[in-house]
């Protein structure tokens, strides 16, 4: 019988590329354990040095829609199992409490559109991002996987 998967929510301010990062990466780190999506404070556009750092690791989000935390939690398709925010401690504490959410946690990793050089500048420091996030998501699926499995 195969588990069911747990629902994560990533925020981040303009649901642009931090929390799309990190719920790309964990649907396809952990996706037999988890169903991740994103949302923001303030939906933006899609950033598109996220678009391209995660499609070269073949994992393509462009047609993926930015949307607002609140709509998320009036649409209350899903009870999620935790919440996690991917922006600044100060950006976090605007993020809602979302009723029965099991763990809620704070990850802050830099904002992509705040990146400057040029293209191939702010490409780099995105890939490097990327890096950062998987190796937090992998981090994740080792604790949480393994708690999963216990219980």
């Amino acid at each position: 019988m195969r588990p069911v998967k747990k629902n994560v929510l990533f925020i981040c301010v303009q649901n642009s590329a931090r929390s799309q990062i990190a719920a790309a990466l964990l649907n396809e780190l952990c996706g037999d354990h988890f169903e991740a999506q994103s949302a923001g404070l303030e939906p933006g556009v899609l950033n598109p040095l996220a678009v391209e750092a995660l499609q070269e690791r073949g994992i393509d989000i462009s047609r993926n829609k930015t949307q607002a935390v609140f709509d998320v939690w009036k649409s209350a398709q899903h009870i999620f199992a935790y919440v996690i925010t991917v922006c600044s401690e100060s950006e976090a504490e605007a993020c809602p409490i979302f009723p029965g959410v099991t763990t809620r946690l704070h990850w802050s990793f830099p904002d992509p559109a705040k990146f400057t050089g040029t293209h191939a500048e702010k490409l780099a420091k995105t890939r490097g991002l990327l890096e950062e996030i998987r190796a937090k998501m992998e981090e994740f699926c080792a604790e949480y996987c393994e708690l999963d499995l216990q219980t």
